[in-house]
């Protein structure tokens, strides 16, 4: 399969803008694309944008986002106090905080979370990134969980077993509080990435799965 490659900006850095609606969606959706991303040649900037999140998830959060984004030339970590489940009842609110994400650097490629996720909060986010980012390059992750609800990706992103290695890696090491979790294993983050590699035909067998609604090739 012909594999197209994102084109860096012209005579400044790109831009990418990631957002996600708990502490741990970005890394567990695209931390390896981003890992894969800033290991390129070229300057790259990067805002993460997360929605909610206590003391220690937000201290883990920033551990996290030190290893993934330590090769971007610039980072700005957001983070809003919107309470985790329940993001429908405060809508309003956080369409504002879309509305201030506008006002930022025009970025050129957004990751959000997946339009049909069973996940409310995530639902509610990538909603707004449509509303409010409509003429952008959209990537949207999926997210393993108990709900189910993962269905067919039209976009992959191969990857080398040490990008896999080191995104899984840096999420055990840097969220400790969820260890308990019995999903929140290497197990789960490498198994999605692995059926990816081998729906995408990856010569590596490694991948990480997006849908894209909209894609100019020009």
């Amino acid at each position: 399969m012909l594999e197209l490659t994102l084109p860096a900006a012209r005579k400044r850095p790109t831009r990418i803008l990631c957002i996600g609606a708990h502490c741990d969606d970005i890394e567990i959706g695209c931390g390896g694309t981003l890992l894969k991303l800033l290991a390129r040649a070229g300057a790259w900037d990067v805002t993460w944008a997360v929605f909610s999140g206590d003391a220690t998830r937000v201290r883990e959060l920033n551990a996290s986002a030190r290893r993934f984004l330590r090769q971007a030339r610039a980072s700005r970590l957001l983070v809003h106090p919107f309470e985790d489940g329940y993001f429908p009842a405060h809508y309003g609110a956080i369409k504002k905080a879309f509305v201030t994400l506008r006002k930022l650097p025009d970025p050129d490629l957004v990751f959000t979370h997946q339009r049909d996720d069973r996940h409310q909060d995530h639902r509610l986010l990538s909603e707004l990134t449509w509303n409010v980012f409509r003429r952008n390059l959209l990537l949207e992750y999926e997210i393993p969980k108990y709900d189910g609800g993962l269905t067919d990706p039209t976009f992959f992103v191969p990857l080398t077993r040490a990008q896999v290695a080191a995104k899984t890696r840096a999420l055990l090491g840097s969220y400790p509080s969820q260890q308990a979790k019995p999903w929140f294993t290497p197990e789960t983050f490498e198994a999605l990435m692995r059926l990816r590699g081998v729906e995408a035909g990856a010569t590596s067998g490694w991948a990480e799965g997006f849908h894209v609604r909209k894609l100019l090739l020009g």
